[in-house]
């Protein structure tokens, strides 16, 4: 896994790198809700960890813009193992932010 150095170049608190965080936010939660995650949609480095916002498929309907969505929180630690997760927001996939 890539890992970037910490600030104060103690290697036991390297953080892990933005690319493997979304994956590894997005395979957890996946594994924990038994679903695919279809994207994140926000990463945010966190003074312990790191934050993640993921796009899950809750209910798959006819047409696909009546599909349900969901948008879940992610915690990580630095090491990219979840600490926890909230579902922030549910909507259908036709629905857009006003």
């Amino acid at each position: 896994m890539a890992r970037t150095p910490s600030d104060d170049g103690d290697d036991r608190e390297d953080r892990l790198a933005a690319p493997e965080a979304m994956r590894s936010a997005a395979r957890q939660l996946g594994e924990l809700l038994g679903s695919q995650p279809s994207s994140v949609s926000a990463l945010r480095a966190t003074d312990d960890g790191w934050s993640a916002d993921v796009e899950v498929v809750e209910v798959e309907r006819v047409p696909d813009t009546t599909s349900v969505l969901a948008s879940y929180r992610v915690r990580l630690d630095s090491a990219g193992r979840l600490l926890g997760y909230e579902r922030t927001r549910r909507y259908a996939r036709g629905q857009l932010d006003g």
